[in-house]
Parts: C-alpha cells; structure tokens; sequence
C-alpha cells in the first residue's frame, strides 16, 4: 500500500503562556478531543519563550496577541493566523496603588510591566491616554510570574498585567487605572500556525480548530463541568473560573469567519485591526522596521 506523504509523523505543538483565552485548549485536551499523538501543547512561562520556540521551530503553532505576530514578522513571514482565540475586553489592565486614583497619577511612579510585545503595548496605549510618555515613569522590567508579587512587595506602584493577576490585585485592594475595554479590539489573541507546515499537513489545522470549537460549546452548554475542570490548572477555586472570562470575548465559528475572511472588494477585517496596531507600534517605536501588513498570511478556511 502506498504510504499518505501527508500524514505527519509527530503531533502539532502549540506554545502558549498561562491567559484564561487560551485555556479551552487545555479544556479541550482535559476532554479527549485534543489527544496527545496529534496536539502536543507546549507551556511557556511568557509570550517572549513562545515566541522564541516558534522562531527556533520548537513549536509549529503558537497562541498569541496580533501586536506579537507584528513583532514576529520582523523576524519570519513563516507563520499564518488561522483562528482569533478570544478578544480582550477588560482582561488586560494597568493596576496601581490605592494612592493612584487616576491615570494620569502613574507620572513619576514604578511601573512594572513584562517584556513582550502586548506589555509594551498596553503600557503605551495608557500612557497615551493620561497623555503621557515612557519618560514620565520608571519601567520595571517584570515577568508574569512576578507581577503579583512586584506589586505586593512594593517593588513596584503600578504593574501592567492581566488575568488572574487582575482578580487578585483587586482584592489586596490595588486600583483599576485602565483597561483593554478602552482599546476595544486592539489586544487580540490568535492561533498561528507555520505557513510551511500547514501546507503539508492542513488536515491537523483542521483538527484543532474544531475541536477549539468543540471545547467553546461545552464550556456554555456544560459550564460546571468544564470549570471544575479548568480550576486546577487556573490554580482558581471554581467558583471563580466563570468571572475570569468577564472582559473576554471568544468569538465563535461565524465570528471568526467574518473576522478572517475577505469579502468581495474588501480586506479582511483582522487585517485592518493589524493596519492600526502596525501604525500604532511604530509611533511608539514598539518596531524596529514597519511590517507589511498585507504580506500577512490569514486563512480562514479551516474553520
């Protein structure tokens, strides 16, 4: 019998960091529909360490925000968006001492923010809306897994950070200055997957995105299941799992179809978010070089 050349010979790995919109995947492992002999998912303590293991071809697929694919253009154009995971609507935030009552109170003070892309970001859309500049405070340079920890400490006055770090800021009684709700649309998470690899073995896009879906609709149709799943992992009790996805959007099939898709004499609309966030990253100098953003490849028909 002929052997299939396209049937790969080692499971897709997919990089992701801790972030409550990439966890359905886990979901979807914890379930069965994601098996390990063909999706291995690879834990990275930070955005940077998935971005590195995908540029040094560790990993095919990694999840990340669509400022980070801008950064990673600068180094590869072997890489495709081929899902938008979730859309950040308040899950990104700029948290501050009781002290700071206003944004534009963070002049002067430490912030502390984690070197990546989606950090940089988000500290300088806040800075630009308290009309301020990256020389108006002191960056303190500090990984996620010290965010809480910075902030508690004293270390810092501010750190840029997200969920579940935001939850528990709260309730040691920090102050929400900002959030990615004031941004709408801007801090996307994505699913991208080497271009090359999904030319030889498109059928294993396939099998992850449906099976994304599949976790999507068990997660709203069986919710205390599936939180009691997730807690453990969130390290939450499950209780708390549901609230973690209030400043979330994770756009369904349709959804990711009209964001991926190009209509008859139109660009697609992810393309025109990653327009405006290319502008955006080079006003703030977060790019070396400008991308070309239309030389971004976004394929939707694996959905």
């Amino acid at each position: 019998m002929a052997c299939n050349r396209n049937t790969p010979d080692a499971p897709l790995r997919i990089g992701t960091n801790f972030w409550p919109g990439y966890e359905p995947l886990y979901l979807a492992r914890s379930l069965g529909y994601l098996t390990d002999d063909k999706v291995r998912l690879v834990e990275n303590s930070s955005t940077s360490q998935s971005l590195r293991r995908f540029l040094e071809q560790h990993t095919e697929g990694a999840a990340l925000t669509l400022d980070e694919v801008l950064s990673l253009y600068q180094a590869t154009t072997d890489a495709c968006i081929v899902l938008v995971m979730d859309i950040s609507e308040g899950a990104d935030v700029v948290m501050g001492k009781p002290s700071l009552q206003q944004l534009s109170d963070v002049k002067g003070v430490r912030i502390g923010v984690e070197n990546t892309a989606v950090g940089a970001y988000m500290l300088a859309r806040a800075l630009q809306a308290a009309e301020l500049s990256v020389t108006d405070v002191t960056i303190v340079p500090l990984a996620l897994d010290q965010h809480e920890a910075g902030y508690l400490s004293g270390k810092v006055d501010a750190v840029v950070t997200f969920e579940p770090v935001r939850s528990r800021l709260l309730a040691a009684g920090a102050v929400q200055l900002f959030d990615s709700s004031q941004i709408r649309g801007e801090i996307v998470d994505v699913l991208v997957v080497r271009k090359s690899h999904l030319d030889k073995y498109p059928e294993q896009a396939h099998y992850v995105i449906n099976n994304w879906f599949g976790a999507l609709d068990y997660f709203a149709s069986h919710t205390e299941d599936a939180v009691t799943r997730m807690a453990p992992r969130m390290q939450l009790p499950a209780s708390e799992v549901v609230a973690m996805y209030e400043g979330l959007t994770l756009p369904d099939r349709d959804e990711n179809r009209q964001l991926l898709t190009r209509a008859p004499n139109t660009s697609e609309p992810l393309r025109d978010t990653l327009h405006q966030l290319n502008r955006i990253m080079q006003e703030q100098h977060l790019l070396s070089d400008p991308v070309h953003v239309e030389q971004i490849c976004i394929r939707g028909e694996y959905l």
